[in-house]
């Protein structure tokens, strides 16, 4: 069948009246071998789409948890060309959008036009690069409109309103609102001023809106949802694959579908 859009995903889940859940796993955690199954787990649960990490031996964005993931898929001699090859063998099995979250220097070393190419074979909808400002997005941005890849942006918490607007304007797929000062990571509390920020962004953009960063309880799940269009859950999500305790995935994906817009 071939992975959807991550656009007609998104604007599907509209028409319904649902937000998107995106679960954040680290592609090789466990081994190649274990993406397939990850992946179908996911889908059958009921997630919208993956963000699938790229292994990076400096991940300045990544907190403990999705750091020890990288470190084991490393160990297991995982590559973005593997993981590209894995994802063209699996494609016709996973249906839900693929994600990659890359950082530039893993894309540069493949070629940004051979990555892009790729890309398409893999059935891969949107990128995610965590260190690269919009200033500098003309290094891929065109090459990945070509293949009809969004280029995802982030804001972070810190972002003025003007650099809200520059960011959201001309964006593609989705917003990924960071809603923590720092690294990744569970944390215990939803701030109330997230909320805030999450209907500043929401305001100023034309495109679905999702929260990101620190999101581990069901809880967490709802309240942001209520802000926003959807969430992002990487950290929990990966603890919970490693401990097989598939169920905490199950509840994290059902508290989304519990908010309507």
């Amino acid at each position: 069948m071939g992975n959807k859009s991550l656009q007609d995903t998104l604007a599907e889940l509209h028409v319904r009246q649902e937000k998107a859940f995106i679960p954040y796993i680290m592609a090789g955690d466990g081994g190649l071998d274990k993406l397939k199954e990850d992946l179908l787990r996911l889908q059958n649960a009921g997630a919208t789409a993956v963000e699938l990490g790229v292994p990076f031996s400096d991940p300045v964005a990544d907190g403990p948890t999705i750091q020890l993931a990288g470190k084991r898929a490393l160990a297991e001699g995982v590559t973005l060309k593997k993981i590209i090859s894995k994802l063209i063998e699996i494609k016709d099995e996973v249906d839900i959008p693929i994600i990659f979250m890359a950082y530039l220097n893993s894309l540069l070393a493949y070629g940004i036009g051979n990555f892009s190419n790729d890309c398409v074979k893999a059935g891969v909808s949107g990128c995610i690069v965590p260190d690269l400002p919009i200033e500098e997005e003309e290094i891929l941005a065109q090459d990945l409109k070509n293949a009809n890849i969004s280029l995802i942006r982030l804001v972070a918490l810190t972002s003025s309103q003007e650099r809200i607007e520059k960011i959201v304007e001309n964006a593609e797929g989705f917003i990924y609102a960071v809603t923590v000062t720092g690294i990744t990571g569970v944390r215990e509390s939803f701030e109330e001023e997230v909320g805030l920020y999450l209907n500043r962004i929401r305001e100023a953009s034309s495109i679905p809106v999702l929260a990101g960063f620190g999101i581990s309880t069901p809880e967490h799940v709802e309240r942001a949802s209520l802000y926003c269009d959807g969430v992002i859950v990487g950290s929990k999500i990966i603890q919970s694959l490693q401990s097989e305790n598939y169920r905490e995935i199950d509840e994290l994906i059902l508290a989304s579908k519990k908010v309507i817009y």
